[in-house]
């Protein structure tokens, strides 16, 4: 498919004003549906399938007992949205709709672990062997089996002590319940780059990051 062919940023987001299922974050469509039953899901699966084989355009599924976690994004554009991801979404969720399956964008989360270092060079081919990960056009290490979580380089001169933290991306329309709970956990909340992300530490000194899509383009 010709380059044309992906969205920007504005369009997905025109896009997903008649897609009410659906959710955007890094470079991908998402949703999570749950059915009445193991066997409604699975059967909404097949379904899924049938008509992901008929478009010649193939979503990640997930079938977790009576739930089905579904990502959306265009690899031979460089895992961007495409009008075939939204054209697929459509058709999903008209086959859901007619399934009884519920959305739950509650249920959203992708994790990636970040590392602070002052040398991506030297550490970057590590993680990459000790994982089976391929490296990507950024620098960032992803699954080529799309199961494992992301791997990205923050580069710093002045790394933090602890070295490693996850970015939780979680639709901006469900974080604040997120970062509510967090605050009441002992969490201490960093806002300063919010809605973007927020910085969170636990009592320890351990760090995380929620991240949402507002106001930032996905890497």
């Amino acid at each position: 498919m010709p380059a044309k062919d992906v969205l920007t940023t504005e369009q997905v987001h025109a896009n997903l004003a008649a897609l009410p299922q659906w959710r955007y974050g890094l470079g991908a469509l998402r949703t999570a549906l749950k059915c009445e039953s193991s066997a409604a899901a699975l059967a909404l699966f097949a379904t899924i399938g049938a008509r992901a084989q008929e478009a010649n355009h193939h979503p990640d599924i997930d079938w977790r007992y009576d739930t089905l976690f579904i990502t959306l994004t265009s690899h031979d554009v460089g895992s961007r949205v495409s009008v075939r991801d939204t054209a697929l979404a459509r058709s999903i969720s008209a086959v859901a709709q007619e399934s009884g399956a519920e959305a739950k964008s509650e249920l959203l989360r992708t994790v990636e672990i970040a590392i602070d270092t002052d040398d991506v060079e030297a550490i970057s081919e590590t993680w990459r062997t000790a994982l089976g990960y391929k490296q990507q056009d950024d620098g960032s290490l992803a699954d080529p089996n799309g199961r494992g979580p992301a791997i990205w380089f923050q580069k710093t001169a002045t790394p933090n002590q602890n070295r490693l933290h996850l970015d939780i991306t979680v639709p901006f329309s469900e974080s604040s319940p997120v970062l509510e709970a967090l605050g009441a956990s002992g969490a201490v909340l960093d806002p300063s780059v919010s809605p973007s992300w927020t910085v969170a530490t636990d009592v320890q000194g351990n760090r995380l990051c929620i991240c949402t899509e507002k106001d930032r383009d996905a890497r």
